[in-house]
This record gives structure tokens, C-alpha cells and sequence, in this order.
């Protein structure tokens, strides 16, 4: 497995890119590209990546393709179709979005986002993408959320079913997934379960953490890793037990110190029960 986060380089080159990384000593990386770089430009990039021994984690490509706004619908699309195009020609493990919501805003719950017509359009969605690219080494994945699909590793299995795609797969979340105290409590099981069943899909994982507040009702925060419950112990054994190019990626951070003290405290778990980092 190997441990990434965003670098921050006052001018971007690949060999500042790369200086950074390895000054972290990360062995993983969130692409550094955005999908209007020319062809010269991402071949440099993964040339340097080879190079160094970095693995490109994933391309973002957070948009709304399930926007009840046509032109905010379809602008999406075509977002996840350059992005997804983008991973394909850098070599990213995967493109990842998530779902996308029938209502505001793009990323937020909704009444209808569990229903079987949004299923159905996820579907379809998900479909659009992969084919109007047809991408030979990335994937197309989905992030879980807490309150639209994929919410579940079953969700997950019936998505990946019924999109019938080799080139969609699986991106880890698991604190977009502890959405109740009984999950919260018992993260552990709902972390062997989410490996047990997809771990053949997985391409990348995020690294975060969630602290249950006790005022009512049910409230969770996002925390960086230690600060919060989820169990670390538990989530590297189960990477360690995938590809050993497995990402873990930390995220949703500000300060260039938080990412150290997250990184900092994701290697001393590693380090307790005698696992590493590639």
C-alpha cells in the first residue's frame, strides 16, 4: 500500500512535484494536472512519476452529472468524460466522482437520491462516461456518501452489476459511510465488510477521520486521521491485503502541518502493527 496527500509547490514542474513528494515521503499522489494539458505536458508528468516510483492515485471529477438543471447535467458529463480521459492517458489508478444528487447542492442529500429512477440513472450515467471514453488502463469509480448511492458495499456490488463496465470500479470512503452511531461504534466490521465484498474493485481510498458529537441529535464531524474513531488498525490491514499499489489518500484538509500530523499518525499505526508503506 502506499500513503499520498497534495503537495503544495509555489510553481508546479514535475520535478517540483516530485521534490515535494518525496520530501513527505509519499509514495502516492493525487494528480497534479488538470484535463486541458497538452499531450507533452502529461507524458512529462509520467515520465517523472516512473521515475521516482509514484503512483498517480486518481484524477477528480467532482461535478453533478444527475443535476435536475439540463445544462448543469450535461456539462458534467462531459467534465467526468475529459477527466476520465485525463487518468486514462496519465495512468491514474481511477477517475473518481461521486453519483451526484437530484437536488442542491451537487454533493447533498435529497429525497429522491435513493429511489430506483436515480439508480437507473446512475446507470446510465455511469455508462455515458465509460463508453464515450473507452479507457485501456483507468477506471471510473464513485466515491460513497452518506446520503445517495452508493451508501452501501451491497449498493456498490448492484451498481457494478448493473453497469456491466470492466472499467468501473470501486473508490473507498469510509467515513462518507459511518452515517449512524451503530456504524460509528462498529467501523471495524463495516470496514472488513466494505473489503470482504469489493475488494477486487478497489483502485483508491481516502484517509480522513469522524468524531460523534454528543449534543441531538445524530451529529458526525470530519477530523483529520486521529483525531476521530475510525479504526486505523483495521483499514490498513485490509489495504495491506489489496494490490500493493493501493493509494491511501489523505484529503479535505487546509494547512500543510495538518497533512504531516495525518500522515504522521497514519504511519505510527502502520508502524504498531508492523505494517509499511511502500
Amino acid at each position: 500500500m502506499r500513503l499520498g496527500a497534495p503537495v503544495f509547490v509555489d510553481v508546479m514542474t514535475p520535478d517540483h512535484w516530485i521534490a515535494a513528494l518525496k520530501h513527505e515521503r509519499y509514495g502516492a499522489a493525487y494528480c497534479p494536472l488538470s484535463a486541458e494539458a497538452d499531450a507533452a505536458t502529461i507524458r512529462a508528468y509520467v515520465k517523472a512519476a516512473e521515475k521516482a516510483d509514484i503512483v498517480i492515485a486518481e484524477v477528480g471529477a467532482w461535478s453533478n452529472p444527475l443535476s435536475a438543471d439540463e445544462a448543469t447535467r450535461t456539462a458534467a458529463v462531459a467534465h467526468c468524460q475529459a477527466q476520465l480521459a485525463l487518468a486514462d492517458a496519465i495512468g491514474a489508478r481511477c477517475c473518481v466522482n461521486i453519483a451526484g444528487s437530484r437536488g442542491e447542492p451537487w454533493d447533498g442529500p435529497d429525497p429522491a437520491n435513493f429511489t430506483e429512477e436515480t439508480f437507473d440513472m446512475i446507470v446510465e450515467t455511469v455508462r455515458t462516461i465509460i463508453d464515450a471514453v473507452q479507457p485501456q488502463r483507468t477506471y471510473y469509480t464513485l466515491e460513497p456518501m452518506p446520503w445517495m448511492y452508493p451508501d452501501s458495499a451491497d449498493s456498490y456490488l448492484r451498481l457494478i452489476a448493473a453497469i456491466d463496465r470492466p472499467h468501473f470500479a470501486v473508490h473507498i470512503d469510509m467515513v462518507n459511510v459511518i452515517n449512524s452511531p451503530q456504524r460509528y461504534f462498529d467501523n471495524a466490521a463495516l470496514i472488513r465488510e466494505w473489503f470482504t465484498k469489493l475488494g477486487p474493485y478497489i483502485r483508491s481510498c481516502h484517509a480522513k477521520d469522524t468524531r460523534l458529537a454528543t449534543k441531538l441529535t445524530t451529529h458526525l464531524d470530519e477530523v483529520r486521521p486521529g483525531l476521530g474513531y475510525l479504526d486505523y488498525r483495521t483499514l490498513l490491514r485490509e489495504l495491506d491485503k489489496l494490490d500493493p499499489d493501493t493509494p491511501l489518500m489523505i484529503e479535505h484538509l487546509h494547512a500543510e502541518e495538518d497533512y504531516r500530523l495525518s500522515a504522521g499518525y497514519i504511519r505510527s499505526v502502520a508502524d504498531e502493527i508492523g505494517l509499511t508503506f511502500r
